[in-house]
């Protein structure tokens, strides 16, 4: 992976991989009818990040972990405010 230290990469690693992840479930999801417990499959896409803040912890890349970690609070949180607002509906 990239040796840079920096948040702004951890944020946006945090992003666009389980953003990537998240595509190809729409993917599947249409493909496959039996996948209709999509949350599961979303908190999977953004579970991906457990592997990178452990991988970049490792290395010493506290800073970029720390940004995915961020990313990953953000992404959960725009998650549940999504799921509050289908239920309003």
């Amino acid at each position: 992976m990239l040796k840079k230290d920096n948040i702004w990469l951890g944020l946006l690693l945090g992003v666009v991989l389980p953003g990537i992840a998240a595509f190809f479930v729409e993917i599947l999801k249409k493909n496959i009818r039996f996948l209709n417990k999509d949350d599961l499959l979303y908190i999977g896409c953004v579970a991906i990040n457990l592997l990178l803040v452990k991988y970049y912890f490792k290395q010493n890349c506290d800073n970029t972990a720390r940004g995915i970690v961020a990313s990953t609070f953000i992404c959960a949180l725009v998650f549940f405010y999504y799921k509050m607002q289908v239920g309003k509906l």
